[in-house]
């Protein structure tokens, strides 16, 4: 088992070996089957690391009496829920605005302290995949506002206002202006997340490598170690496998992490993944950062049974837009884990999405995350930036960043992040290049578009995105990874 590991597994021997074991047959004396309710609570005091499904919840809005001091047109009245952690709120059309605001408030578990009105972002069909493709057409795509992480929460209150167009119209006096709310979306549903407990990430002991060296061919042959009666890449679900297999040229199956490299070992790293041979003496001079450190879909806890199967690909990456999750900023970096999940299930589960739309995530503390599977080296086709999916890449920081600064860790982790991957395909982190335009409400379907290597969402599409105060890193952002290049 070990040998056929430490060779160049596919993606289809990863799942093929990847089966579950069925649990041998053992005696034991007959008794009632448990309720649903005592096995998860029994699994909860028994098994603390014991994985727990994440859930969503779906609940219509509805109009309310209408109320002069709040003017608020549709909504939920407030009300007990099962616990959740982030929401949302999506419509049926995904071409549809809602020009509007909607403002929910949240009851803390636990303390049942009731938080204050906050806003939801409405304006986010700036994301999603590109018109015409085979995402965007499969008749599942939802409008949405962006989502927002309110931690442990057992109680909602939502309303919702549409906001009011003023228009001229003819008397018999003359011109006169008046202000009418337009129609809301239909189809308004909140959307509640429950991000659950994935099981702990699997146990992985690489060979030791030797400093400098990626841990590629050879050097993995102990990719895999047992931890129990299985194998451990037998516990792993054909997905989680085909997932983790993406990126087995990084690290082993099933690891949490694939880890930092030096520069010396990136650039070795990179002629293996090109096929060139190295030979002693010679010196490779590419310009690429450091690798960094990056959690991976299995460290994190996805839930590989939720996205669509398999993997899709462009040609390279030319790009990278930078991105904010508008999900507020009340987070801890011990919730990322929870916080992605959340994202991740609200992108496919609530917006349709094939899989989560971000190819990197980045939190605060400066850790990098995979996003959309397929493989960190690799140019995956994600959903992050409408018209501009195609040769690039998308890299969002969890929060909001419209007047709140982000951390000069997470602006770090931009720059180490932009200078490996866009070093993987020779682009200049402070350079310009051409990207067509695969339809907007900036630029029309198949215009060639002058853009930063490193460019903010706002430069693909109108909209506020990655937040001002984001948007006025990212020079910064360029220059840190140029430097992280050797440029």
């Amino acid at each position: 088992m070990r040998g056929l590991l430490a060779s160049s597994i596919g993606v289809t021997c990863a799942a093929a070996l990847a089966l579950p074991l069925t649990p041998p047959a053992t005696a034991a004396t007959a008794r009632p089957a448990p309720t649903a309710e005592a096995a998860t609570a029994a699994a909860r005091a028994t098994s603390p690391a014991a994985p727990l499904p994440g859930s969503t919840q779906s609940l219509p809005l509805t109009p309310l009496t209408r109320d002069r001091s709040l003017g608020a047109d549709q909504g939920l009245a407030r009300r007990d829920v099962r616990p959740f952690s982030l929401l949302g709120v999506v419509w049926d059309d995904p071409d549809a605005e809602l020009r509007g605001r909607v403002q929910v408030r949240t009851r803390a578990t636990g303390t049942g302290a009731w938080s204050d009105w906050q806003d939801l972002e409405t304006h986010n069909a700036d994301h999603g995949a590109d018109p015409g493709t085979p995402e965007r057409a499969s008749g599942r795509v939802r409008g949405a506002t962006a989502p927002l992480w309110v931690g442990d929460s057992d109680g909602v209150e939502v309303r919702v206002t549409a906001t009011a167009d003023a228009r001229t119209e003819e008397t018999a006096r003359g011109p006169r202006t008046v202000s009418a709310a337009g129609p809301l979306p239909s189809g308004l549903r909140l959307e509640l997340v429950d991000p659950g407990k994935p099981a702990a990430p699997t146990a992985v002991v690489p060979e030791a490598v030797t400093p400098g060296h990626a841990p590629v061919g050879a050097s993995r042959s102990r990719a895999v170690t047992a931890r129990g009666p299985a194998d451990a890449v037998t516990a792993m679900t054909a997905g989680t496998a085909a997932a983790s297999a993406a990126n087995l040229d990084l690290a082993p199956l099933g690891a949490a992490e694939i880890p930092a490299l030096d520069r010396t070992g990136t650039e070795r790293e990179l002629l293996t993944l090109r096929g060139a041979k190295l030979t002693e003496g010679q010196r490779a001079k590419p310009y690429i950062g450091p690798r960094p450190r990056i959690v991976t879909r299995h460290g994190w806890g996805a839930d590989e049974k939720l996205r669509e199967r398999g993997f899709r690909y462009t040609t390279k990456v030319k790009a990278a837009f930078v991105h904010h999750t508008a999900s507020g900023n009340s987070y801890k970096c011990s919730q990322v884990p929870s916080v992605i999940r959340s994202i991740y299930r609200y992108h496919v589960r609530s917006m349709g999405w094939r899989d989560i739309g971000y190819n990197f995530l980045v939190d605060r503390c400066g850790n990098i995350y995979e996003g959309r599977a397929g493989g960190v080296t690799k140019p995956v086709l994600g959903a992050h930036t409408l018209g501009f999916n195609s040769n690039s890449m998308g890299i969002a920081v969890l929060g909001t960043f419209t007047t709140t600064k982000p951390s000069a860790a997470a602006v770090t982790a931009i720059a180490r992040l932009t200078a490996w991957k866009l070093g993987l395909f020779g682009a200049n982190p402070r350079g310009k290049t051409y990207l067509m335009s695969g339809g907007g409400n900036l630029y029309a379907k198949g215009k060639n578009v002058r853009l930063n290597v490193i460019s903010g969402h706002r430069d693909g599409f109108a909209t506020e995105c990655p937040g001002r105060q984001l948007y006025g890193k990212l020079g910064s952002a360029r220059s840190t990874a140029a430097r992280y290049q050797g440029r």
